[in-house]
């Protein structure tokens, strides 16, 4: 089970707004926090789960793959975090022999800050926005209503979201967006978004498995009020 703690202002009379929330993450991912202790995640990630090196990666080049991996990632986060990125996670373990070009982040979405919107007329208004060449839909997150937003992006619009930034960066990629207000917190929302170009072909079964596999861990999302 993962853990993130959210900032928080003096919650609301009447109800008690959750201090984070909580995930179940598929084996070989992480989380990096993007507020605080970014760094020794970063540390964690590159010099010891990241033990292994791609096929074809000579042994002496491993140092210099690690260090560049850092410093994309330190790139990632940074832009994540201007962006009100709460968290990143990675996949940091080879599945197979190959590293998964993929990655998703929590953060926090400028909606209806200082009103009390009523979150179900916000998803409305999110739900019949045009999405090109994608869908949007109403789903439940955590026994609430959310939305659910499937595109494919360009190459023109693609930034770079993974540890293989520089291959993912030239390949278009298919993404999955859920935007879900905060519970008990009038006029905070979050959203999760997922970015993958797949095996090169955002269209083929293996990319359909790993959206898939995002969506199944949408759906262990929860409050945390400890």
């Amino acid at each position: 089970m993962n853990t993130s703690d959210l900032e928080q202002p003096s919650p609301p009379v009447e109800a008690i707004a959750p201090r984070g929330y909580e995930l179940l993450l598929p084996p070989g991912w992480v989380r990096i926090p993007l507020r605080e202790g970014t760094k020794q995640a970063l540390e964690k990630v590159l010099f010891s789960h990241m033990g292994q090196v791609p096929e074809g990666i000579p042994r002496d080049d491993a140092m210099r793959f690690r260090l560049d991996m850092r410093r994309q990632l330190e790139k990632q986060a940074r832009a994540a975090r201007r962006n009100g990125g709460l968290d990143l996670y990675l996949p940091v373990l080879p599945r197979g022999g190959i590293f998964l070009m993929a990655s998703f982040i929590v953060a926090e979405m400028p909606i209806g800050q200082g009103h009390a919107v009523p979150p179900q007329a916000v998803i409305d208004q999110l739900v019949n926005e045009d999405v090109p060449g994608g869908t949007a839909k109403r789903v439940d997150v955590a026994g609430a209503p959310a939305l659910r937003r499937a595109y494919h992006s360009t190459l023109d619009e693609e930034q770079p979201s993974s540890p293989e930034a520089v291959q993912q960066a030239t390949l278009p990629t298919r993404r999955v967006e859920y935007v879900l207000p905060m519970a008990n917190d009038p006029g905070r929302w979050i959203s999760i978004n997922f970015s993958t170009p797949g095996d090169g072909d955002i269209d083929s079964e293996f990319t359909d498995v790993l959206v898939e596999l995002f969506d199944a861990v949408v759906g262990t999302f929860r409050w945390s009020y400890e």
